[in-house]
């Protein structure tokens, strides 16, 4: 019984030894840290091909890349019978950007009108993907005086919907070409230069595009698509905008001021809206993947708020409606990996009241050449 009991036992011990040393010879190697900047060197060499298997992405960085997969898949997909990706997710970009300002005052049958003088922009960009820097100079610089003017243009385009923000400021530069009935008896024409006058604009838009599995707005305006068929798209959408314009008159020669057609020396115009908008698209290809040409048409309606106080400081508490127009057209060339494009933008708000009607107006000719890559 006692032998029995010594070979049971020297078993176990055999065995017990085995189990200990087994996991030994199964345990994996420990695994090598990998520097959590090791992904950007990676992509840095690869060209920033963001789905490059070997990539060794962190945890955050690889959560980010499936978010923009969702999105991209969710925003950003076509019927490739009409419109395609251009395959590149780099562009560099020269601008010129030119714009103008406009305003007319309707009273009585008396009207004054102005325009302010060019302003021209210059500069580049360069874009990877939605993500783009840039830096633009001021070239009325190299002519004349600098001028007191200030934009700032924000686009953010998918297949769905485009979302904008805009603004504009500037002081003074303005000509008037029409000041009641000066210059009417003597058929002159008129140009009088006005620096006592501000226009301040801000615009918040997004639109979404019902026809968006035809219709790319990319393909006219951010050159990152390419529409093979003419296709066209109704557009809906909310905005905010907000005005204000000051005007005075005081500085002018007596026997120019004479002909104001206002009831007083300075004008001001302070207000915000928040509307609905609604209008058309529309990409016309020319040649595929050459020559595309677009049009976006778009107008909106909503609450005004004024925002106008008097001398001792109290404000307008009348509403009315809030109304705003908007045109814009873009002609794009592309070869290969070369693009230019050449757009027009301008947008209109009116406000009016029994006595008075005013028309504050913006034009932009822009100029893109540029190179994907």
């Amino acid at each position: 019984m006692f032998r029995l009991m010594a070979l049971v036992a020297a078993a176990l011990t055999v065995i017990a030894a085995h189990g200990t040393e087994q996991p030994d010879t199964l345990a994996p190697a420990p695994r090598e840290k990998v520097s959590n900047t090791l992904w950007i060197k990676q992509l840095l060499q690869n060209g920033f091909k963001i789905h490059d298997p070997d990539v060794a992405y962190p945890r955050f960085p690889r959560f980010a890349l499936k978010v923009y997969d969702w999105g991209n898949n969710t925003f950003n997909t076509y019927d490739t019978t009409y419109v395609i990706g251009t395959g590149c997710n780099w562009k560099v970009q020269a601008k010129s950007y030119n714009w103008m300002e406009t305003s007319a005052i309707l009273k009585e049958e008396k009207a004054l009108s102005m325009h302010s003088l060019p302003y021209c922009d210059a500069g580049f960009s360069l874009s990877f993907m939605a993500v783009s820097v840039g830096y633009m100079w001021d070239m009325n610089q190299l002519f004349r005086h600098p001028n007191k003017r200030q934009t700032f243009n924000f686009d953010f385009t998918t297949s769905r919907f485009n979302f904008s923000v805009m603004s504009a400021k500037s002081t003074g530069n303005m000509i008037i070409d029409r000041f009641g009935d000066y210059g009417k008896e003597t058929h002159q024409h008129t140009h009088i230069k006005l620096d006592d006058v501000s226009f301040n604009y801000r615009h918040i838009g997004l639109l979404y595009f019902l026809n968006h599995n035809y219709y790319s707005h990319a393909a006219g305006y951010t050159y990152s698509k390419y529409q093979l068929k003419t296709a066209g798209t109704w557009l809906v959408g909310a905005s905010f905008n907000e005005e204000s314009v000051s005007m005075d008159f005081g500085n002018l020669p007596p026997e120019i001021l004479q002909y104001n057609p206002l009831e007083t020396t300075a004008y001001s115009s302070h207000f915000r809206d928040y509307g609905v908008m609604g209008g058309y698209a529309r990409n016309i290809v020319l040649r595929p993947r050459r020559w595309t040409f677009n049009f976006t048409a778009t107008a909106s309606v909503g609450y005004r708020r004024s925002l106008n106080t008097d001398r001792e400081g109290r404000r307008d508490l009348r509403s009315r409606i809030g109304n705003r127009v908007r045109f814009d057209a873009a002609l794009v060339y592309n070869h290969r990996a070369l693009f230019s494009g050449l757009t027009f933008k301008s947008w209109a708000l009116s406000d009016y009241n029994s006595k008075m009607y005013n028309l504050n107006g913006f034009v932009s000719l822009q100029l893109n050449v540029g190179m994907r890559f």
